[in-house]
């Protein structure tokens, strides 16, 4: 698991694009997990947009510190096995 914040954008950018699976911490016991692409990155957050079909709303934005503190898990899907963004 990365340890700072730049070494998470870092590995978000280069995965910019592809699709993910995402998990997160939706509070009072609550997981939100939602499929999209990582559309773009920014200097404090990464925004993803969500396949339509399932989502009532189509971007959504997390801070890169969501990640560090594990509120928000990324796996990219594009391999075979599940990579998680982290390793």
């Amino acid at each position: 698991m990365a340890k700072t914040l730049i070494e998470i954008k870092q590995g978000l950018e280069g995965h910019i694009g592809k699709r993910l699976k995402l998990k997160a911490n939706g509070g009072r016991r609550k997981t939100i997990e939602r499929c999209g692409v990582l559309a773009e990155t920014y200097p404090s957050v990464f925004i993803v947009e969500l396949d339509q079909d399932e989502n009532a709303f189509e971007r959504v934005s997390y801070s890169y510190a969501d990640v560090l503190t594990e509120t928000v898990e990324l796996s990219f899907q594009d391999d075979r096995t599940t990579a998680m963004v982290m390793e």
